[in-house]
């Protein structure tokens, strides 16, 4: 059947790789409009829009859905479906309604748990021990639709949310394109979210991903895990924030945030046992090990990391 493919991240480039590889015909692709990007702040194209345009599929870059002028185009095209991965956009009902067979939206989470945008990094945060991803009939309801189908992904002790996506962004397209043939040989029924479970899973800002060592140490591993690679845990050292990659519990007691420093590892004192830094990025600096970054601005034990006398 036509297809016309909706996404704007690197997560949806593996399902839209895996529509154009189907028997499916895809007529276009919609992605969110060019934005700046880097030092120069230059506009770039979508990573879906630098792939469709590998694979030569016409791309629409609308400044939103309901632009009348998108629709035209939209129709114009005679999708049967419109299949859609973090598009980035809310979909009005007048574009839902243009496919007579919807909006299939693939979601990273076994709905009706992590509704909306974090999906991935709640589920570790929460410490859940499995996820999964879930296509469903887009509706004005925030996640709320039908489900057609779903897979499961157990979380691993070391997943951080980079790693989870990759998986589940792979597994998915594959349930995305299954889905599809489902809706088109007329063997698969969309059926409600149940009722109980719910749950939301709101974009993690940076405030959020900022370490209180009060917190357990189990607590403050999957918050790091969680906010890896974006927005990036931090803490504070010496008024200037230290960004925080993946951490590991010590069998080590110090009082929260307090720092005990050896040539080879860096231990920071939590609401329980102590973590073990691993690699840390100071402010304007490049990622390196904790212990690297100790020897060079000379941080010594007893020293604190969380302090509020940020410059």
């Amino acid at each position: 059947m036509r297809v016309v493919f909706a996404g704007t991240p690197e997560v949806a480039v593996p399902s839209l790789d895996a529509i154009a590889a189907s028997h499916h015909e895809l007529v276009g692709v919609v992605t969110r409009p060019d934005a700046p990007s880097g030092r120069g702040r230059r506009l770039v194209s979508s990573p879906v829009a630098q792939r469709a345009e590998e694979l030569g599929v016409p791309v629409l870059k609308p400044a939103h859905p309901r632009d009348p002028e998108f629709q035209e185009h939209l129709r114009a095209l005679e999708p049967h479906c419109c299949p859609v991965v973090a598009y980035g956009a809310l979909v009005p009902q007048s574009a839902l309604d243009i496919p007579p067979l919807g909006w299939v939206n693939l979601h990273f989470s076994a709905l009706p748990a992590w509704r909306g945008a974090a999906p991935v990094q709640w589920a570790i945060w929460a410490g859940d021990e499995v996820t999964g991803a879930t296509t469903f009939r887009l509706v004005k309801e925030l996640d709320a639709g039908p489900a057609f189908g779903v897979m499961t992904e157990l979380i691993r002790p070391d997943d951080t949310a980079g790693t989870l996506l990759e998986r589940l962004a792979e597994g998915g397209s594959g349930l995305l394109v299954a889905t599809l043939d489902g809706l088109e040989d007329g063997s698969l029924e969309a059926r409600p979210q149940q009722a109980e479970g719910v749950s939301y899973a709101p974009k993690v800002e940076v405030e959020d991903a900022r370490v209180d060592w009060t917190d357990p140490a189990v607590a403050i591993d999957r918050q790091v895990r969680a906010c890896t690679p974006a927005p990036g845990a931090w803490t504070t050292y010496d008024g200037e924030r230290l960004k925080l990659g993946p951490v590991t519990l010590a069998d080590v007691e110090l009082p929260a945030g307090e720092l005990l420093v050896t040539k080879r590892e860096v231990l920071v004192g939590t609401g329980t046992r102590a973590v073990r830094l691993g690699e840390v990025r100071p402010f304007g600096r490049k990622q390196m090990p904790a212990a690297d970054w100790a020897r060079g601005v000379r941080v010594g034990s007893g020293s604190t990391v969380g302090a509020t006398d940020e410059r």
